[in-house]
């Protein structure tokens, strides 16, 4: 008998001691949880992904425009075309690739070069054309620590 209470006492103990090291287990993976989220929460979305994800999801691109966005473009039905502004709703917006490879400064038409230039919560890409008159600037803000489309200057012709 005092075996059988023995051995009755050595599972009860393996039993415990198991489901213990289990819940440990459990609440060091929540933790990480919570941890990564909170990292998450608080950083900053780099602007180089951003932007490859800006120029390649059209849903993305929509949800990162700060609607109706104000923007300054050529007047075409002046015959100086020059710089009126407008604003852009949601539905008339069409999509922007802002891709850039260094070939569109060597390719035989349509030349450019792009810069992007940092200023605080603020980001400018530039477009300037080679002999050809592009020339275009779109104006970007870090807004809880997201980046959004804020306004764009475009006077090319």
């Amino acid at each position: 008998m005092k075996k059988a209470a023995f051995l009755f006492f050595c599972i009860i103990l393996v039993f415990l001691i198991s489901c213990t090291q289990n819940r440990g287990e459990k609440g060091m993976k929540g933790k990480e949880i919570a941890d990564s989220a909170l990292t998450e929460e608080f950083e900053v979305e780099e602007f180089s992904e951003f932007m490859e994800r800006f120029s390649l999801e059209e849903s993305f691109q929509l949800q990162r425009i700060k609607f109706p966005i104000s923007v300054i473009v050529p007047d075409t039905g002046n015959e100086g075309m020059a710089p009126i502004r407008e604003v852009i709703g949601r539905y008339d917006w069409e999509p922007l690739d802002l891709t850039y490879d260094s070939t569109y400064l060597t390719r035989p038409y349509d030349q450019y070069y792009q810069v992007v230039r940092f200023n605080n919560d603020t980001a400018v890409v530039e477009i300037r054309g080679i002999d050809n008159g592009i020339y275009a600037d779109y104006y970007f803000e870090l807004i809880d620590r997201k980046w959004y489309l804020v306004t764009l200057y475009e006077a090319s012709f």
